[in-house]
């Protein structure tokens, strides 16, 4: 093991997969306004915030609205977003998951969430995940969105470890911006294309291991 002392996650699409959630309420949204939302529109969205993801969705369908309908939209979104993740069980976990939380648990080594979610206290809960985070970092902790690094060095501040003995874990490219930019190293999760920048690329947490924390 090199210096590494703490491990921080990213949420949706690392640990769980909700993004799937979220994506079923972009498009349950673009087919009332009258158009569609496709998985390759839904790319755009990846790690960005709520408001800032609608104003995407409307460029897509081509649509303007004042701020006060805006807001409304994203509200419905997340009602609907709210109902989906209510069904959530541990079922729901990634694979590989458990196995890896519990080897980072046997050789000390802390953990953190760094989500962007204002809602992922409630997914922990809902999967049973919560105990396993020394720390937790969410959206309703943080006011900069990736790439600002603010929610990873929140999460090393937390821990009381600095930025240079972490790994931040995530599956987006502004996510891997966002650890390089708070000088931890990063270990992406998905397509090498995509997630290039990172030190380390796998398909999911199923291929980790200690001895991959070695950078």
């Amino acid at each position: 093991m090199g210096t590494i002392k703490a491990c921080i996650f990213d949420l949706d699409g690392v640990v769980v997969d909700t993004a799937k959630y979220h994506y079923l309420a972009w498009k349950r949204l673009a087919n009332e306004l009258g158009f569609d939302f496709t998985h390759q529109d839904n790319e755009r969205l990846k790690g960005v915030s709520r408001i800032d993801s609608l104003n995407i969705l409307l460029e897509i369908g081509g649509q303007s609205f004042t701020p006060e309908e805006k807001l409304a939209f994203a509200e419905k979104k997340n009602n609907w977003y709210t109902q989906y993740i209510d069904k959530m069980t541990p079922d729901e976990v990634l694979p590989g998951v458990l196995d890896f939380f519990e080897q980072l648990k046997a050789a000390g080594i802390k953990m953190a969430l760094g989500s962007a979610s204002k809602n992922a206290g409630y997914i922990l809960q809902k999967t049973n995940l919560t105990h396993w985070f020394d720390v937790i970092v969410d959206g309703t902790k943080t006011s900069k969105a990736k790439p600002d690094p603010e929610v990873f060095l929140l999460g090393a501040k937390g821990l009381n470890i600095s930025p240079s003995e972490c790994v931040v874990f995530e599956d987006a490219e502004a996510g891997v911006e966002a650890a390089i930019n708070a000088g931890m190293f990063c270990v992406g999760i998905g397509s090498p294309a995509i997630l290039g920048k990172a030190n380390r690329v796998i398909p999911d947490l199923f291929e980790m291991n200690l001895k991959k924390l070695d950078f």
